[in-house]
């Protein structure tokens, strides 16, 4: 089994659906009183938010490139970014490793075309829907993919740092969430990206009559299988 190097604490609530997928898939694989091979760098959240908040990309760079070496360096296989937003700076921090990188948006990209989704709705950080750095490995696939109003993205990015970050789930919150999934819906979506690793806490499968893609699920269940390859 290799050695899942986890790139962890943004934040910490969903870093611990990280853990807890991982070692539920290899139980699942291997049974017995097996779990997962895993190292993790927690990062102090509040300084890689001031960086995203002041466009400080270049030193939250380094500041995870930093910990992600620290993880190659005490035997990390291959490096999981435990969050969509930072994916941003996955080639600078992939530009340190000798290891691999296992991309949070390209293990996506790979569910929704095994589900036959051709267009995709997304919610995530204000970052995550509106650049290009995640929404063009999506496409790169062949998918087209639709974000909210520039309201509803205000929305959604408030739930998600002033709430979900700091461990507070509401349901009035939930209800915003899902009237906004239901306009990508009227708009043509036949699935819907849960792109915040934090979106997972208050919206599930369950909620809503389109297909859901969690991604942190997704990318948990995918480290899970690439420590077994």
């Amino acid at each position: 089994m290799k050695t899942i190097g986890l790139l962890g604490g943004m934040s910490w609530e969903s870093t611990v659906t990280y853990y807890q997928v991982i070692n539920e898939t290899i139980k699942e694989k291997l049974g017995g009183l097996h779990s997962a091979k895993i190292l993790l760098y927690s990062v102090d959240f509040d300084e890689i938010e001031r960086c995203q908040s002041s466009g400080d990309w270049e030193k939250s760079a380094a500041i995870l490139r930093d910990a992600a070496q620290h993880l190659e360096a005490a035997g990390a296989d291959f490096i999981v970014i435990c969050t969509n937003t930072m994916h941003k700076v996955a080639e600078e921090i992939k530009a340190g490793l000798s290891v691999p990188l296992l991309h949070i948006a390209e293990a996506t990209a790979q569910k929704l075309t095994e589900a036959g989704i051709t267009r995709v709705g997304l919610l995530g950080t204000s970052y995550t829907m509106t650049e290009s750095f995640y929404k063009d490995v999506i496409r790169e696939a062949g998918i087209d993919v639709l974000t909210p109003e520039e309201e509803a993205i205000r929305a959604v990015n408030n739930i998600i740092f002033d709430e979900l970050c700091v461990g507070i789930i509401r349901e009035e919150s939930k209800q915003v969430l899902l009237r906004i999934v239901q306009q990508l819906q009227n708009n043509g979506a036949q699935g819907v990206i849960l792109g915040c690793t934090e979106l997972g806490l208050i919206i599930h499968s369950e909620d809503l009559e389109l297909p859901v893609f969690d991604t942190a699920l997704i990318h948990a269940r995918e480290a899970a299988l690439a420590a077994l390859r």
